[in-house]
């Protein structure tokens, strides 16, 4: 997955201001994922997300307008970055099947690695104010098109409906990460369901 960077001028002191603000700020962000995804997001309080995270409740104000805007930027944060990685693999033009394979490889990290996020999503969506319930399913629906486009050059036989079907079980698949916390220690998870996803969309 190639990586894009943006080489710009910028004060050594105010690179490491930034750096540490962004550092802070996605620890906030990942122990309210945590949180919410465990208790649920009506049930914790700012005060709870402040202690969580060595501050205040009130602290957290600095960050964040409020419990609703954390929970839109986890949401709609992890639904940009899902469609980024889509274009970034599209982006490589490759043939259908390595790019479908190349797409498996970037879900299965992701649904490795943000097992929080995937249950807050599953549990919280409803949550989220209107704009932004709306942006967050949006990129959903681009990101689900994106992979049936593929898919459809693999199997031209099948219909979109059928295409999209299938790509939702298969999301199913992949994020079940998020539910199995009783994997025993040693067991390959990641390529289990690379494997798995693989045989289903290619057979």
């Amino acid at each position: 997955m190639p990586r894009l960077t943006l080489m710009t001028h910028v004060p050594a002191g105010q690179t490491w201001r930034s750096t540490e603000k962004a550092k802070t700020r996605q620890r906030y962000l990942d122990e309210a994922a945590r949180l919410f995804a465990s208790r649920g997001f009506h049930a914790v309080s700012i005060d709870d997300l402040g202690a969580a995270v060595g501050v205040s409740g009130p602290a957290l104000y600095r960050h964040f307008r409020g419990k609703e805007a954390i929970l839109s930027e986890i949401l709609v944060g992890v639904s940009e970055r899902l469609m980024a990685g889509l274009e970034a693999t599209l982006a490589e033009r490759a043939e259908p099947r390595e790019t479908l394979l190349g797409l498996i490889d970037f879900h299965v990290d992701f649904a490795v690695s943000e097992r929080d996020v995937i249950r807050l999503q599953d549990r919280e969506l409803a949550s989220l104010p209107e704009a932004q319930n709306r942006a967050v399913r949006t990129l959903q629906r681009r990101y689900l098109d994106g992979w049936v486009e593929v898919l459809r050059a693999l199997r031209p036989e099948a219909t979109q409906a059928e295409l999209r079907v299938l790509m939702q079980g298969v999301f199913g698949l992949l994020n079940s990460t998020a539910h199995n916390s009783a994997v025993a220690k040693g067991t390959d998870v990641r390529r289990i369901l690379a494997d798995a996803a693989a045989a289903v969309l290619l057979t």
